[in-house]
C-alpha cells in the first residue's frame, strides 16, 4: 500500500492511542495459564498481539471478544494442550520469545514459526537459558525460527542476562513458573518491568532486589480484570511529530508512563522538549497519565549505553528528530537494530538520505548532523512498522509531498496510525 503525505502546518489536538503492545502480550500469556477468566480492556489492536491470541487459541485456550476487549479463560499451569499444527507468531518477536518460556514447561512438543522477517531473527538468547532449565530445543541452523520445543520438567536457574532484554527476561521468568523452586534473572541494565508487575497482579510471588528478579515456581495464578494503558512507543511518533513541526500543541490521553519506559520523555526533556504530565495515577500496578507536548527548538545529543537499550524501539523516529536539532544526534551501542524486523540502522539511513538528510552508518549506530532541511521523497518501509511510521513523521516536516511504499506495515503494531495522523496533522496551505 502506498501513502501520500503532505507537509503539516501543525500537529495539534487531543488523541487516544491503542493499548500498549508489551503489556497486552504479557497479560494474554499470563491469563492463559492462570485459573479462571481474565477480562482485558484496551488490548492492543496490532497484528503482533493478535498473533499471540492465535497461538493461545491453538493451545486450547478459549478467547472471547474482538477489537480491543477480550476475555481469556485460563487453563491453569497444567491445562494447555498440544496444538494440532504449528504455532504461527507472524511478525512478532515478542510472541515467539516470550511464549517459548511457557511452551518449555509443557509436557508436549510444540513447533513455533513466523513470517519471513521473523525467520531471520536470531533466537539463541532464549534457547540457551531454556536449555539450561531442561527444555530440549531445536532451531534452524541452531539459531533461527522455526523452534521445536520439547517441554517437560524444568529446574530453576539463576540466570545472568548477557545483554539487557525484557523479552529474554520474560521468557526465563515464564519458564520459571513451571519449575519447582526459585528462578532468578539478573540484568546488566534495568529493562522494562511489565512482566514483574503483571505476574504480581495475577498472584505470583516475585521479588526484586537491585538488578535481580526472583520468582517462586508453581504459583497459583488467578484471573483478573485489567485495562491496558495506551502505548508509549506508539505515542513516540506523535510526540516527535509535535516537536518537529512549528506551531504544534498536542495532548495524548491515558498513556502508560511506567518508570522503566520513561527514558524517552527524560531524554527529550533533557534536550529541550516542552513536555508536561499534568497528573499520574496507578492502574493495575502501571502508571498512567496524559502527555502534553509543544513544539520547541531542541539541542540534540547522544544516545549510548543503557540509554540505547531503553530507547531501542524509539531510535528510528528519534533519528528523524535528530536531523532537525541544533547539534544533531549520535546513536551508539545499537547493534541490536541490525536484527530487528529490518536492519534498522541501514533502512533509517537509507530513508534519511532519500530526503536529502546527511546520515552516516557505523557498525552499531548512526551519526546525524543537525540543522538539516527535509525534502519531500519516496520512502520505503522495507516492511518494518517503525520505519513506516518514523518517515510518515519526517514527511510532515518536508518541503513538499512525500510517498511511503509499504505503508501497510504500520498495522503490525498500530492499525489506526494513518487515521490518527490525519486527525492531528493540519495540512500546510
Amino acid at each position: 500500500m502506498q501513502k501520500r503525505i503532505l507537509p503539516a502546518s501543525s500537529v495539534s489536538g487531543s488523541i487516544v492511542l491503542p493499548g500498549d503492545k508489551s503489556i497486552s502480550h504479557r497479560y494474554a500469556m499470563i491469563a492463559a495459564v492462570a485459573e479462571g477468566a481474565t477480562r482485558i480492556r484496551n488490548y492492543s489492536t496490532g497484528a503482533d498481539c493478535h498473533s499471540t491470541l492465535g497461538c493461545l487459541r491453538a493451545l486450547g485456550v478459549e478467547v472471547e471478544g474482538q477489537a480491543s476487549e477480550f476475555v481469556i479463560h485460563g487453563k491453569g499451569l497444567d491445562g494447555l494442550r498440544a496444538s494440532t499444527g504449528d504455532l504461527d507468531a507472524g511478525n512478532s518477536g515478542s510472541t515467539i520469545r516470550m511464549l517459548s518460556g511457557i511452551l518449555a514447561g509443557q509436557p508436549f512438543r510444540s513447533r513455533i514459526f513466523g513470517d519471513e522477517s521473523l525467520s531471520r531473527r536470531p533466537m539463541q538468547r532464549i534457547t540457551k537459558p531454556l536449555a539450561e532449565m531442561g527444555a530440549r530445543i531445536r532451531a534452524r541452523q541452531d539459531k533461527y525460527p522455526p523452534l521445536e520445543i520439547e517441554g517437560g520438567d524444568l529446574h530453576p536457574i539463576d540466570y545472568k542476562l548477557p545483554v539487557p532484554s525484557a523479552q529474554v527476561k520474560t521468557c526465563v521468568l515464564f519458564a520459571g513458573l513451571f519449575a519447582d523452586g526459585e528462578t532468578s534473572v539478573t540484568e546488566p541494565v534495568r529493562s522494562r518491568d511489565h512482566t514483574e508487575i503483571a505476574l504480581r497482579e495475577f498472584g505470583a510471588n516475585l521479588t526484586s532486589a537491585r538488578s535481580k528478579i526472583s520468582l517462586a515456581g508453581r504459583p497459583r495464578l488467578r484471573g483478573r480484570e485489567l485495562t491496558v494503558p495506551s502505548d508509549l512507543s506508539s505515542a513516540a511518533f506523535f510526540i516527535v511529530a509535535a516537536l518537529l513541526v512549528p506551531g504544534s500543541r498536542l495532548t495524548i490521553h491515558g498513556a502508560g508512563l511506567n518508570p522503566t519506559r520513561s527514558a524517552l520523555l527524560d531524554f527529550l526533556s533533557g534536550i529541550g522538549a516542552k513536555i508536561r504530565i499534568p497528573q499520574l495515577e496507578s492502574q493495575n500496578g502501571e502508571l498512567v497519565g496524559d502527555i502534553e507536548v509543544e513544539h520547541a527548538p531542541l539541542r540534540g545529543g547522544t544516545i549510548e549505553g543503557g540509554l540505547t537499550a531503553a530507547l531501542i524501539d524509539e531510535i528510528p523516529v528519534l533519528a528523524v528528530l535528530g536531523a532537525a536539532t541544533e547539534e544533531g544526534l549520535t546513536v551508539k551501542d545499537a547493534g541490536e537494530l541490525r536484527v530487528k524486523e529490518t536492519d534498522r540502522i541501514h533502512t533509517v539511513v537509507d530513508n534519511l538520505r532519500r530526503m536529502g538528510v546527511r546520515a552516516d552508518e557505523t557498525a552499531d549506530g548512526i551519526v546525524i548532523p543537525g540543522r538539516q532541511k527535509f525534502h519531500g521523497a519516496a520512502f520505503d518501509s522495507f516492511g518494518d512498522h517503525r520505519v513506516a511510521m518514523a518517515f510518515a513523521v519526517a514527511a510532515l516536516h518536508a518541503d513538499g509531498e512525500s510517498v511511503i511504499e509499504g505503508a501497510e506495515a504500520a498495522s503490525v503494531s498500530f492499525p489506526e496510525f494513518w487515521h490518527t495522523l490525519s486527525r492531528c496533522a493540519q495540512v500546510r496551505n
